[in-house]
């Protein structure tokens, strides 16, 4: 057989609340019901996602989630960030919902990946394409530091973990630390922050980066790490 279409299935406790947060993000509903149960399915050109309301459900508590490959998830990303921005004025990173950014995952062989937390707390995972070639591992204390990070926060959820490494690499400097790599990981450490609702935190890192003297090469390695900066000070304000 060919041509089988598996679509996940998701709980929530508002299919209102979860249709309005996926239209933010481009998608369009193809059918909704209220009864016998409260039902969405939503749409984003091949993308679907179903969803099913369940009284007294805790977005805290779901185990929710699902695997969405692309070939290009930086595209996938910015067009979620542009429906964020025009809706709430900036790209969430903390609370439910929220979405981190694009970042190659270790334990994904390289590959990049991001995840949106929805209002129901179902984690969506948006994964390059294994088709695609990863890029050569990490090299360098920060960027090693930053990978696991990673995997901790965007992979596990364990934001805390993240905070520790990123803690620990950033406590003592070497001379031969790449600049661009030290902004990754600082902008890293205040979303990381931002998740553990400590913008204490979050606003030193993003001062730190701010401190940091970059090449116009080092400033265009950091490009994506310094949009994202400035979308946390909006956050903190």
């Amino acid at each position: 057989m060919t041509n089988e279409v598996t679509i996940p299935l998701l709980p929530c406790a508002s299919i209102d609340e979860i249709a309005a947060f996926y239209e933010v993000l481009g998608f369009h509903t193809t059918y909704r019901q209220r009864k016998p149960n409260p039902y969405v399915a939503l749409r984003r050109e091949d993308l679907n996602l179903h969803f099913f309301e369940i009284a007294g459900f805790d977005p805290e508590q779901s185990y929710g989630s699902c695997l969405v490959l692309t070939s290009d998830t930086g595209t996938l990303y910015r067009a979620f960030a542009v429906g964020m921005r025009a809706a709430y004025g900036k790209v969430l990173v903390s609370g439910t919902p929220r979405m981190t950014r694009p970042r190659a995952r270790r334990n994904a062989g390289g590959l990049s990946g991001f995840s949106v937390v929805d209002p129901g707390g179902n984690w969506i995972r948006i994964t390059q394409d294994a088709a695609v070639d990863p890029p050569p591992a990490p090299t360098g204390r920060l960027a090693k530091a930053l990978a696991n990070a990673v995997v901790q926060a965007d992979s596990r959820g364990d934001a805390r973990q993240a905070a520790r490494i990123l803690d620990s690499v950033l406590a003592r400097s070497e001379s031969d630390d790449d600049p661009a790599a030290l902004v990754e990981v600082l902008v890293y450490r205040a979303e990381v922050a931002m998740v553990l609702h400590d913008p204490a935190t979050a606003a030193e890192m993003l001062a730190r980066v701010d401190r940091v003297a970059l090449t116009t090469e080092e400033a265009r390695r950091a490009a994506a790490a310094l949009e994202t900066a400035a979308d946390l000070a909006v956050a903190l304000t």
